[in-house]
């Protein structure tokens, strides 16, 4: 058997402080921002869904014109270390946005309105650092630094990132949040990132890029010619199974620990998400390790079965709740489990695939193109059919000021699974193209 060529040891470290921190900083913005405006702010899912669908705009947006930019210049590292130290101090800035502080700025004004607008105006910056040091700049280094024969251990590990990240603040930061401490929390973890990005400085260097001496622009516009399109069908096919995975992912996470705590009434909801945390990352690990070995083929078919009916269970149990409180709790744990360790494994198998596939000379343009697919469309659609489930739900429940209120119901993993059905025309389509072995034909 061939040997998988060996990853140094100075670039699996940059893959953990790199990926880990910026999925920290990315479960904030992606879930305690939500949080922190339904707790501190107001209880409307629309403010929430808003928040999603622009800042995925802007993410999406930043990524295609930073990541075709580092490709011109032929430089990650910068992009890198000093958009981490600026996502930081972007993070730590949340701490001063409220209702107390936007209603001594603004008086004359609705404070609800002005604090949920300067929270996605800075939600927006934050997102434009954060998109150009991790999802324009990093991932393209990675690309850089792997190669088919060893990209899926890599991707094994980074797949497991935003999970890990999860239960990082959950177990570590969590507490703080629960105690309304906000303020603490976001310097904190503001703290973290920039920390990371010092580290960076020494960690990473500028490997196998070429500076392009070509037209930016239409590098810019490469990844929507008609003719790129029909050249890398495989590529894109992968996109859009993608695409429609997280959608449906999207249409309960946005709204999953509000679902815990208001729904299913478990205030040490970090516990329950660090058991599933870690039991799907390690899924996610052994996982990518067959995926170098044993072929793309069966596992994705397998994992992303394994994700829809899982999120359908999921659905059930919560339906169930009331009468068998403990034993549903522990059956959804095992579900969830498998629901987002089948997920994980789905992104190792067409992550691996997706950077096997992306053309060298324009890795970061496909950057870009990628987060229309991962996070822009996803984001933007997946929260506002959430938000629509929710808000025609029965169920509610009385606020401290005496507003009924509508919570998150078990049937946005319903949504999320008949979404994702979609995903099986296009798998099936990609699958019928894969060979049996570790192989793919990329036209």
């Amino acid at each position: 058997m061939k040997q998988t060529p060996s990853i140094p040891l100075r670039i699996w470290l940059v893959f953990i402080v790199f990926g880990l921190v910026g999925q920290i900083a990315w479960t904030i913005e992606n879930m305690y921002l939500n949080l922190y405006i339904y707790k501190t702010v107001t209880y409307d899912p629309n403010a929430i869904a808003i928040m999603v669908a622009v800042t995925a705009v802007v993410a999406t947006l930043t990524t295609l014109l930073m990541g075709a930019l580092s490709d011109k210049l032929g430089k990650r590292k910068a992009f890198m270390t000093c958009g981490y130290i600026l996502w930081g101090l972007s993070i730590g800035a949340f701490g001063y946005i409220n209702k107390t502080t936007m209603e001594n700025v603004f008086p004359q004004l609705d404070v609800i309105a002005v604090t949920v607008t300067a929270i996605i105006l800075l939600d927006c910056l934050m997102t434009f650092l954060g998109s150009t040091a991790n999802d324009a700049a990093f991932q393209a280094w990675v690309t850089d630094v792997t190669n088919p024969q060893n990209r899926g251990k890599a991707e094994g590990l980074l797949a497991t990132m935003p999970l890990i990240g999860m239960l990082v603040v959950f177990g570590l930061f969590d507490p703080l949040t629960q105690q309304a401490k906000w303020k603490t929390f976001f310097i904190v973890v503001g703290l973290m990132v920039t920390g990371a990005g010092v580290l960076g400085l020494f960690l990473i260097r500028d490997e196998r890029i070429v500076r392009k001496e070509t037209n930016y622009l239409k590098d810019l516009l490469y990844g929507f010619k008609p003719s790129t399109i029909r050249t890398h069908r495989n590529l894109y096919l992968i996109f859009l199974i993608v695409c429609l995975l997280g959608i449906a992912q999207q249409v309960f996470l946005p709204y999953i620990i509000i679902y815990f705590e208001y729904y299913l009434g478990i205030t040490n909801y970090a516990i329950i998400l660090g058991i599933i945390l870690i039991s799907s990352s390690l899924i996610s690990i052994i996982g990518g390790q067959f995926v170098d070995r044993h072929g793309k083929r069966g596992i994705l078919l397998c994992s992303v079965i394994v994700y829809f009916v899982a999120m359908f269970i999921i659905f059930l149990f919560g339906r169930f709740w009331n009468g068998m409180r403990w034993l549903m709790l522990g059956m959804t744990t095992i579900v969830a489990i498998l629901m987002m360790g089948a997920y994980l494994v789905a992104m190792v198998v067409l992550n691996a695939l997706g950077r096997d596939l992306v053309p060298k000379e324009h890795i970061g343009v496909f950057s870009g193109i990628r987060m229309i697919f991962f996070v822009m469309i996803p984001m933007v659609i997946g929260p506002i059919i959430g938000s629509t489930i929710i808000r025609n739900s029965p169920s509610t429940y009385v606020d401290e000021f005496g507003v009924i209120q509508s919570t998150p119901i078990p049937e946005i993993f319903l949504g999320g699974a008949f979404v994702g059905l979609l995903v099986m025309a296009p798998l099936y389509i990609l699958l019928s193209t894969l060979k049996g072995g570790v192989g793919y034909e990329a036209t």
